[in-house]
């Protein structure tokens, strides 16, 4: 106990040093303003915006203090903050109690701190954990004040010894770790080193803890779950950034050893790529590149190629892959700048890495980066439109169309030549999209195709292209010989798809065929003639065929089955080109 009096009446003593008084009286001021720019703020807490204004003479004083006398070390007691044994507040307050809770024991402001930093400390001082808040501890720990540092004592307990005296000897162990963690560096990676005979010397006279209960709650799953993510985040955010900077700081310094920097450049490329980081590694090359344009040596210019040769190695392509296989990025466009710096070189591999992706939208963002490549070297993708995988097939069709290549659509006959049909409907919409004469080609070769399905689709899309041409092909098409051959729902597309050319002449030929009278011979096929002209009709989607339409319905004489398939022509036309309905439309 006497050893805990001394303490305390050196504590109570005042200072005599003229100097030591001058840093208390300055250390002072600046509590003096905070605690009087807290006050403004309680009395106007909801005005955030006027915070910086309340707190700006208090960051004043704390920067006087810092310029002159260095860094501000604060003790926190109970009742008070202390600075050299003196207490810094003239006035109760519940502030120092607050971080004495939470195990806060020293507080640390150092030169240079920012204005926002200090709203934000003063922020955390004033949240109320009673009402929802997280504690003091854990929102220091959250903000990343870079010019605050405090010290923590958790769960100190010593047997056969009382509160007071168990403070003053944790204090002094807390003081004489703080003392080796002290450094003037401007740089926040900071080291302690000591051993056992250091602190054993340095805490000769504290009496041997014997017999001491560490007693605390142990961290659940969640916490641990969350220090490591933030840990990660620390890591990518600063420690990368910072070593990734410090590396060309050295190189503009001047470092001609270019198997040195390229080691060295390609072991950063496979720590960013297995943080998933890849917009420091397409800063990395953007500085490369701004660094080789202003070198007169032209090695940098070798380090650029080199780096960008490796960024498509088939190891860190097929790593890249994995990140996109099952799982959408958090920074797609990242991966899109670092596609797109990729060597044509890497083509090979990039098109293998294509098919493990799974999810579609990231088999498109491959596939765009991918037309680059294309416009220049289109063979590697035509190849593949053979592949017996369909959506191979459909990947580089996206791709060759992409690329806006000028043959790409004789590329395209070959798709047109695959088995699977799926796939030859998808290329043929496709192709269409051109509006070229080379698409509308393929498209009239495709009339003639195997598979109605494709003949199908070939008379629909015909009339996207020339109306005229379109006219004179399907017309071809439907007096043809072995037309009456074809099965009904094909006749009716040819019907619908020449109605769609919307010519005066289509209309015609559709009045033309409803007029006929049947006989006996052809009671059938004249039937089938006339529904058919009836689908034209509809097809054509425009007022003179919706007047047709309407004759058609008032002319009694017409089969019932004419009738009725003429109505609900006649409701739906006019809905489309009206937005009007009438009753009994769906009868």
């Amino acid at each position: 106990m006497a050893q805990v009096q001394t303490d305390s009446a050196a504590a109570a003593a005042p200072v005599a040093d003229p100097a030591a008084q001058e840093r208390v009286e300055s250390a002072r001021n600046f509590a003096f303003q905070l605690l009087k720019g807290i006050k403004q703020i309680g009395m106007y807490r909801h005005n955030e915006a006027k915070f910086p204004e309340f707190l700006a003479r208090a960051h004043e004083a704390l920067r006087a203090h810092t310029d002159k006398h260095g860094p501000l070390y604060i003790k926190v007691e109970q009742q008070n903050f202390m600075f050299q044994g003196e207490p810094l507040f003239t006035e109760d307050t519940p502030l120092p109690y607050k971080f004495f809770r939470d195990g806060i024991r020293q507080l640390i402001l150092r030169a240079g701190l920012q204005l926002e930093e200090l709203v934000t400390f003063t922020l955390i001082a004033l949240s109320e954990p009673e009402r929802g808040a997280e504690d003091v501890l854990s929102q220091l720990w959250r903000s990343g004040l870079e010019h605050l540092e405090y010290v923590v004592v958790e769960g100190f307990r010593m047997d056969e010894m009382g509160e007071q005296e168990v403070e003053v000897e944790v204090d002094r162990v807390v003081g004489y770790l703080y003392s080796r963690l002290k450094t003037s560096s401007d740089d926040f990676l900071r080291f302690a080193r000591l051993n056992t005979e250091d602190l054993d010397s340095k805490l000769d006279g504290v009496e041997q803890m014997r017999g001491l209960v560490v007693a605390g709650n142990y961290a659940s799953d969640d916490l641990k779950s969350r220090l490591q993510r933030e840990i990660s985040e620390e890591e990518g955010s600063r420690l990368f950034p910072k070593l990734v900077s410090a590396i060309f700081l050295v190189i503009e310094g001047g470092v001609d050893d270019m198997e040195l920097l390229e080691e060295v450049f390609v072991q950063l490329l496979d720590a960013m790529l297995i943080q998933d980081d890849f917009g420091t590694i397409n800063q990395m090359l953007l500085k490369l590149k701004a660094m080789a344009q202003r070198d007169t040596t032209h090695h940098l210019d070798r380090l650029v190629s080199y780096f960008t040769l490796k960024m498509g190695d088939e190891q860190r392509v097929i790593r890249m892959a994995e990140t996109l296989k099952t799982t959408r990025p958090k920074n797609p466009v990242d991966i899109t700048r670092y596609l797109q710096a990729l060597d044509p070189s890497a083509v090979f591999a990039l098109l293998n890495a294509l098919e493990t992706i799974e999810i579609s939208e990231n088999r498109m963002l491959m596939c765009d980066a991918l037309a680059r490549f294309a416009q220049d070297t289109p063979h590697p993708f035509v190849q593949r439109l053979e592949s017996e995988r369909p959506q191979t097939v459909r990947d580089m069709v996206y791709i060759l169309e992409k690329s806006n290549h000028p043959d790409r659509v004789k590329m395209f006959g070959l798709v047109m030549l695959n088995k699977n049909l799926a796939v030859k409907l998808e290329v043929m919409n496709i192709i269409a999209r051109g509006r070229t004469p080379e698409a509308r080609k393929l498209i009239t070769e495709a009339l003639n195709d195997a598979a109605p399905q494709v003949r199908i689709l070939a008379a629909r899309l015909l009339p996207e292209f020339d109306r005229d041409k379109a006219y004179v092909d399907l017309v071809r098409m439907i007096r043809d010989a072995g037309f009456d051959k074809k099965a009904f729902e094909e006749r009716t597309a040819y019907y619908v798809a020449l109605g769609a050319t919307a010519l005066p002449g289509a209309v015609s030929l559709m009045l033309q065929t409803l007029a006929v009278k049947p006989t006996l011979l052809n009671k059938k096929k004249v039937l089938e003639d006339k529904l058919l002209a009836v689908a034209g009709l509809a097809g054509a989607c425009s007022i003179p065929s919706f007047k047709a339409l309407q004759g058609v319905v008032e002319d009694k004489a017409q089969p019932v089955e004419v009738l009725t398939a003429a109505r609900k022509a006649m409701y739906q036309t006019k809905k489309t080109l009206f937005g009007e309905t009438t009753p009994g439309e769906e009868a």
